[in-house]
């Protein structure tokens, strides 16, 4: 395994981490033996790096990772993060009816002890809020968060989907370890004002879905998604988009291919080469594509090929927004 450098504080992470959501929540049906082994095969990958959240699946995904995050502490840092709220405790995804945010100092308090309860640790390596709440100043809310630095509940603070004033404001109050948004071949609006601004700053980028969903490997199998799967909401498995994104994934697994990989291990590869600074978290379930996954690590794309995969890009340009209109208002705040 590659490692790379965390923020400003001289931790070296694998240079791919491993995203946890769909252990639990969002992608379909769970199976909680799989997701052990898989968390089993990524110590043994030497992936130290693993990141879940408090809402996802209500908490139940913290409980299953601390089956081997607590057995195994000195070997993992672990990121969780708060902030996203479920009327009723019906848990559900970010733009779902019943979804609100609470960046509040009242609730981070609260928050931060149930997510500490949940994994079964005395402190969590990065602690991040999962977007800037839009009624509350970002300030107030990480001012609330240094001081769970002070008492050691917390080693380093992160920020989610913030803007790059947001980010600035957050860094003033306390230092910002990591920043974590949604980066990939797709999903590259951070790159005009947000990614300038935090290497200005020394904090790192931890882009979650860099595999765009697995847009490359199941655009074709859209319809049949369960109806556990929130990937049915979004736009670009829509029928505006569908086709465009078909024809876009059909490109690049060619292209891929050409290369003796798959083509998400290309939209892997395609976001490790935006700077050492980055370390995406990819998210799985199964053993396979954990080991797909990791293996990207140590695959190399030449300059020209990384035209030739903006070239493609470029042709298919109608990719449609990652989000529903609800979780967007979120998003960049």
């Amino acid at each position: 395994m590659k490692f790379r450098t965390l923020g400003n504080t001289g931790i070296q992470l694998s240079a791919i981490g491993l995203g946890c959501m769909g252990m639990s929540f969002a992608y379909g049906p769970s199976d909680e033996q799989e997701s052990i082994k898989t968390l089993h095969q990524a110590l043994d990958l030497g992936v130290n790096f693993w990141d879940t959240a408090d809402m996802y699946a209500n908490g139940e995904n913290e409980k299953l990772i601390s089956k081997v995050l607590v057995p195994n502490r000195d070997k993992i840092f672990i990121a969780t993060k708060f902030g996203f709220r479920f009327k009723g405790d019906k848990a559900g995804h970010s733009g779902a009816p019943g979804t609100y945010f609470d960046g509040s100092p009242e609730w981070i308090k609260k928050a931060v002890d149930l997510s500490l309860q949940r994994l079964n640790i005395d402190e969590i390596d990065l602690y991040y809020a999962h977007r800037v709440d839009p009624n509350i100043p970002v300030e107030e809310t990480v001012g609330a968060m240094a001081d769970l630095v002070r008492a050691g509940k917390v080693k380093y603070l992160g920020l989610s989907e913030a803007s790059a004033e947001s980010i600035r404001k957050a860094n003033s109050i306390h230092p910002i370890t990591a920043l974590q948004s949604e980066y990939s071949l797709l999903t590259r609006d951070i790159e005009q004002q947000i990614l300038p601004a935090i290497r200005e700053l020394g904090i790192t980028l931890v882009p979650y879905s860099p595999l765009a969903r697995g847009l490359f490997s199941n655009i074709n199998e859209a319809q049949n998604f369960s109806d556990e799967d929130f990937r049915k909401s979004l736009p670009r498995y829509q029928e505006e988009y569908l086709e465009n994104n078909r024809n876009l994934a059909k490109e690049i697994n060619e292209f891929a291919a050409s290369k003796g990989i798959k083509g998400t291990q290309l939209a892997l590869v395609w976001v490790l080469n935006q700077g050492e600074d980055i370390i995406p978290i990819p998210g799985t379930k199964r053993i396979q594509y954990l080991e797909e996954n990791i293996a990207a690590a140590n695959i190399e794309l030449s300059p020209s090929d990384l035209e030739t995969v903006d070239a493609i890009l470029k042709k298919y340009p109608n990719v449609g927004e990652r989000y529903s209109e609800g979780s967007m208002r979120l998003v960049n705040n």
